[in-house]
């Protein structure tokens, strides 16, 4: 088991280690192209979101686009 923080939430999964494309799927991100995240405060490639590995005490931010502004 490992634990890890989610946006400032502490999270725990059942192995020592996960693919992040995994934890996406396991947080039920919605629309995940639309998702940027920072792993250890570094931006991960999207490209590289199948091979990259989160492990105990890893700390990730899901950042969202959110469309809008003045009219």
């Amino acid at each position: 088991m490992s634990k890890i923080i989610v946006n400032g939430q502490e999270q725990t999964i059942d192995t020592t280690s996960i693919q992040l494309l995994d934890l996406i799927k396991l947080n039920d991100v919605q629309q995940p192209d639309m998702v940027s995240i920072q792993l250890n405060g570094e931006f991960v490639l999207r490209d590289r979101y199948e091979t990259t590995t989160i492990n105990d005490g890893d700390e990730l931010d899901f950042l969202y686009f959110m469309g809008g502004g003045q009219r």
